[in-house]
């Protein structure tokens, strides 16, 4: 441990030996580098789908604009998937297609005035804090205890045989 803390601050004092535990720690760097990378596009998401949040608060957004950017934002803020990331593959695709798709496609709906003052509003309230928004989470267990509850009839009904 000492040997990567010495290597991954000054990697030029390594002595040939030490190659086995030199490459560990490049390979450690660029996986941290790799995560910060995906930490950096998951703020920038947040500060996008924060900014939705502001834009449907906004009186000059058309109604469609409103409706699709509150559905983008329950949804990515909430702290339950629709799909469960322990389903594989399928798990990350909501969070790495459907979220930026679906706040690409609402920002292109906003006006260009009210987007950039929502813009504004959104990176004021992140820096003064982490907000939290419990009625979206509402909203997403809701629809989930309505799949549970069709998927249970399906399944009655089909046991029933009619």
């Amino acid at each position: 441990m000492i040997l990567v803390n010495k290597i991954k601050h000054d990697p030029a004092r390594c002595e040939v030996n030490q190659s086995i535990d030199l490459q560990a720690v490049l390979l450690y760097n660029g996986w941290m580098n790799f995560l910060g990378y995906w930490k950096k596009q998951a703020r920038a998401l947040k500060l996008q789908a924060l900014t939705l949040y502001y834009a449907y608060r906004d009186p000059s957004v058309p109604w469609y604009a409103k409706g699709f950017s509150a559905l983008v934002v329950a949804y990515a803020f909430s702290p339950i998937d629709l799909i469960p990331d322990f389903i594989p593959v399928l798990g990350y695709l909501d969070d790495l297609v459907l979220i930026p798709l679906g706040v690409y496609l609402a920002m292109k709906m906003i006006p260009p005035q009210a987007l950039e003052n929502s813009k504004i509003k959104a990176r004021q309230s992140l820096e003064q804090g982490k907000p939290v928004f419990r009625f979206m989470a509402v909203v997403i267990i809701a629809i989930w205890v309505i799949m549970l509850a069709l998927v249970v009839f399906a399944a009655v009904r089909a046991a029933r045989g009619t």
